[in-house]
């Protein structure tokens, strides 16, 4: 008989965007209803290069917070080719920065200040290493000349792997992975590099974003790829390897940024996050497993303490509605289109973290 309720351990999200101002205000609390803690990205404008704007950063997300709210939010550093070493050390030491994002120049949004190749870094990567750092990489090429749908594949084997030769001890996550490549290669490295997986990359391939026209809504960086990089994600998940967990990639864009002749990347599929993967999870009679991938893998890899608390999720359909409409601190709307938007869901999250936060 198929199980109608499950508890676990209070999950963590390892890769989420809550942006800045009114966005922040808007959507933060689609992440503290499900999860204790996530590792929040940098790439506002401009982006959190010091400790200093990490510091005014992680005050802005908890001001933004209902009151009474205990998430913590796990501060990011943005790499560019001229941050310095010292200003990474003292933040992580001082407890500022859990670790330290790489995006290539231009790879996804906010992106133009980022790396523009990773051996240009390599005094940071050193004392990454030897501090003990975790390195977050979003993997893709970016020259135009290579096709958008294998630029995962491109930079593992012109970048990652050489990056791995050069600093073995190096901590890294390969952020959102799309491709067999990246789950293969992640398979066959050594335990220090591990793998997020978001909620739309199991859900949908490529040819979402052309069902019945174009679909700006399931546009993201990384695009979803061809259907047998989706099983594979979906095995990977459900496998009960260590070093593959719970990332996101939650990126809100209001509705007239993502429809638009130049439309914004990124899924907002924070909202009912847990719901999407604990579906996955379902499908492919791994519930057992669910835990692991959800609360323990991620705290695990990155050498802190699981949660104590738990949260329940039950068989119970609900409809998620085609738009929400949020306000911000100062009452202007906001009007965003999450993932599953006119999907019923077969799971509802019944004790979030925030009581009375509603995800609609």
């Amino acid at each position: 008989m198929a199980a109608e309720r499950l508890t676990i351990r209070q999950p963590d999200d390892w890769h989420v965007h809550l942006r800045d101002g009114a966005m922040l205000a808007a959507v933060v609390s689609d992440t503290a209803r499900q999860f204790a803690r996530a590792i929040v990205m940098p790439n506002l404008r401009p982006p959190i290069t010091t400790v200093a704007a990490a510091r005014a950063y992680r005050e802005r997300i908890q001001a933004a917070l209902p009151d009474g709210c205990t998430f913590t939010p796990l501060l990011t550093a943005y790499l560019t080719d001229t941050i310095a070493p010292a200003e990474i050390a003292a933040g992580f030491a001082g407890g500022v920065f859990t670790a330290c994002k790489l995006y290539p120049a231009h790879a996804t949004t906010n992106s133009a200040a980022g790396v523009s190749d990773p051996a240009a870094i390599a005094p940071v990567l050193e004392t990454m290493e030897r501090i003990g750092m975790p390195l977050l990489i979003h993997g893709e090429v970016t020259e135009a000349s290579i096709d958008i749908f294998d630029r995962e594949a491109v930079f593992i084997e012109r970048h990652l792997q050489p990056l791995l030769q050069r600093h073995p001890a190096l901590k890294v996550v390969l952020e959102h992975i799309t491709t067999t490549d990246a789950v293969d290669f992640v398979r066959s490295a050594p335990a220090n590099l591990a793998a997020t997986i978001t909620p739309h990359h199991l859900h949908i391939n490529r040819n979402a974003m052309f069902s019945g026209g174009l679909r700006p809504d399931f546009y993201c960086l990384p695009v979803a790829k061809r259907e047998l990089h989706r099983l594979a994600l979906r095995a990977a998940a459900v496998s009960g390897d260590p070093r593959f967990f719970l990332g996101t990639d939650s990126a809100p864009h209001g509705r007239a940024a993502k429809e638009t002749a130049c439309g914004c990347a990124g899924i907002f599929n924070a909202p009912w996050a847990l719901e999407s993967y604990v579906q996955v999870f379902d499908q492919e009679n791994a519930l057992d497993r669910f835990e692991a991938f959800a609360s323990v893998f991620g705290p695990r890899f990155y050498g802190l303490p699981l949660n104590e608390g738990t949260i329940t999720l039950e068989r119970e359909p609900q409809l998620i509605p085609a738009q929400l409409h949020r306000n911000d601190a100062a009452g202007r709307a906001i009007e965003l289109v999450p993932f599953h938007a006119g999907e019923t869901l077969p799971w509802r999250l019944a004790t979030p973290l925030l009581r009375g936060v509603a995800a609609g």
